[in-house]
């Protein structure tokens, strides 16, 4: 993979990781408003998009794990970040949810 391929492929996690972080902040709103089965739906539409970033993910960890030597790119670390990032937020999200559905009963 030449440098631009390795780029492309960080602007693709980056895009999908922020796609997946701004449906878990949305559902934590629809918790707090009571709207847990919309809650339920925006996280599983997050988890869509943490799968598309990971599955860009896990080409360039095939790609170097064959051996092929994988040009640095910024771009790529960011994406990686990002993903990290939002998994971790997507962890916190399943118990900020259950605390506001515990709140409401």
């Amino acid at each position: 993979m030449n440098r631009e391929e390795i780029t492309l492929l960080g602007f693709e996690i980056v895009a999908y990781a922020g796609d997946a972080r701004s449906k878990l902040l949305e559902a934590l709103n629809a918790a707090q408003a009571g709207e847990f089965d919309r809650a339920e739906s925006l996280v599983e539409e997050a988890n869509a998009c943490i799968i598309e970033a990971h599955h860009a993910q896990t080409d360039l960890l095939t790609k170097e794990a064959s051996g092929e030597d994988l040009a640095y790119s910024v771009t790529m670390m960011h994406g990686q970040d990002h993903l990290m990032t939002t998994l971790l937020l997507k962890d916190l999200m399943k118990h900020m949810i259950e605390l506001y559905k515990r709140g409401a009963k």
